[in-house]
């Protein structure tokens, strides 16, 4: 016979339920809000860092240096440093506004970019062409495209992109590829924007590791590169708000690869005497303009046929006739460069001219003949190859080009491949969840 009362005592572990109850689940609770707390706390004042400019002037660009790390602990690396959790918008879209020189020469340093730093991959040229437009909206950096591409060029090292200053650039595209590559910056500076980088300014590949990598926020990835920004106030969009400036630079390095880039003495010896066939610069460009445009290519024109025209018509490509005297080519200028303050003519013999551009190494050097006058700086040369034409007066020779080197280095910061001209394709990859919202961030070339 059982005991009524001693019954309903409660047993000692009920006890011990009613205290982890009453006392143990409070603290669990205060423990996971202090923790909360903790994180929101970083989180208000990474929030708070971003939202006030700082006195100080923006960020220094400095020339990329990489750790000396094999592939395999760069990955590891790289694989440690966080996305970032902060929010990452899409740029606004980036509308040129410039001249029709400034926008032609603005085209192709953007397309030489894309194409040599991510090879014939739409969508790696297309997060290329946004970096370089948000350096170009970035008080840090230069505020012309030709000038974020081409930073520090005359550098074997610093550049800022380092295609610039490693002998790439020896390698030319084809014809069909830098087409391609020119209508997707085309499309970058009317408006279209890759919002996977967002603000991004700097990109790497994942098997070197740049110094800077751990001090930027790491925004996403797209195939093997990832993309970063400058933290605080310099990686927001207010620090975005400088214009493009008028007045595109002139690069010879991609005078071969655009008509536009063509004013370039590149094939200039000093000291060569300026042209009296045809009169002084000045009153050559006072003589009535003919109207030489896409309608006349492939049209005989002053005894030439005419191959291509740059964009503003002052360049012209031409191929010579079969017969023709070497020393009437300077007559030519009469019916190309008349009425034009600057004006350009490179010419082929028959049977060698390009089909148009861009020109490779074995064009260049089968040129025959170029006339170049500019009459803001009084400039005024005709110059004939003289491998193939001699002439009694030196400075009347084209400068003899130097064969360039051409690198395959790995420690390279920005879009790049393992070996310098493999060409790879690069694909957008599923966002981490660790990486939030994560867009596409950049990185410093």
């Amino acid at each position: 016979m059982t005991d009524a009362s001693s019954s309903n005592q409660p047993r000692p572990w009920v006890w011990l339920v009613w205290l982890a109850l009453f006392v143990g689940l409070p603290a669990v609770v205060a423990g996971w809000e202090s923790r909360l707390q903790v994180v929101h706390g970083r989180a208000r004042f990474a929030t708070a860092a971003r939202s006030v400019r700082p006195p100080s002037p923006p960020p220094k660009v400095e020339p990329v240096a990489v750790y000396a790390l094999d592939a395999d602990r760069a990955r590891a690396v790289n694989a440690a440093i966080p996305f970032s959790r902060l929010r990452n918008p899409a740029a606004r879209p980036f509308l040129f506004n410039g001249s029709e020189t400034d926008l032609a020469r603005a085209v192709d340093c953007l397309a030489a970019a894309q194409i040599y730093e991510a090879g014939d991959d739409a969508v790696g040229q297309q997060a290329v062409a946004q970096v370089v437009l948000n350096r170009v909206r970035h008080p840090a950096f230069p505020n012309t495209v030709c000038g974020v591409v081409f930073q520090g060029q005359k550098r074997t090292t610093g550049c800022q992109f380092t295609f610039s200053c490693d002998g790439a650039l020896a390698r030319t595209p084809s014809p069909a590829a830098w087409e391609r590559a020119r209508k997707i910056a085309k499309a970058a500076l009317t408006g279209k924007v890759f919002a996977a980088v967002g603000y991004a300014t700097h990109y790497h590949t994942d098997w070197v590791v740049p110094y800077w990598s751990g001090s930027l926020d790491k925004l996403t990835a797209v195939g093997t590169h990832l993309f970063f920004r400058w933290r605080g106030w310099w990686g927001t969009p207010p620090a975005f708000r400088a214009g493009s400036a008028a007045g595109e630079p002139l690069i010879g390095q991609i005078a071969r690869l655009s008509a536009a880039h063509q004013g370039a003495t590149d094939l200039l010896t000093a000291g060569s005497p300026a042209l009296s066939a045809t009169g002084a610069a000045a009153d050559l460009a006072a003589r009535p303009l003919q109207a030489i445009g896409a309608e006349s290519l492939g049209k005989e024109m002053a005894g030439v046929r005419l191959v291509a025209v740059a964009p503003g018509a002052k360049a012209f490509l031409v191929e010579l006739g079969r017969d023709t005297d070497a020393d009437s080519w300077p007559a030519i200028a009469q019916t190309f460069c008349a009425g034009r303050g600057e004006c350009r003519i490179m010419a082929w013999r028959a049977g060698s001219a390009p089909a148009g551009l861009p020109l490779n190494d074995k064009q260049m050097e089968a040129m025959s003949f170029a006339y170049i006058h500019n009459v803001g700086s009084g400039l005024q040369r005709a110059l004939w190859n003289c491998a193939q034409t001699p002439r009694a007066v030196k400075g009347e020779c084209m400068r003899q080009r130097v064969p360039t080197t051409v690198t395959t280095e790995t420690g390279l910061a920005g879009v790049r491949r393992k070996q310098r001209f493999e060409t790879v394709t690069i694909s957008p990859v599923p966002k981490s969840p660790v990486s939030g919202a994560g867009t596409v961030p950049a990185a410093s070339p």
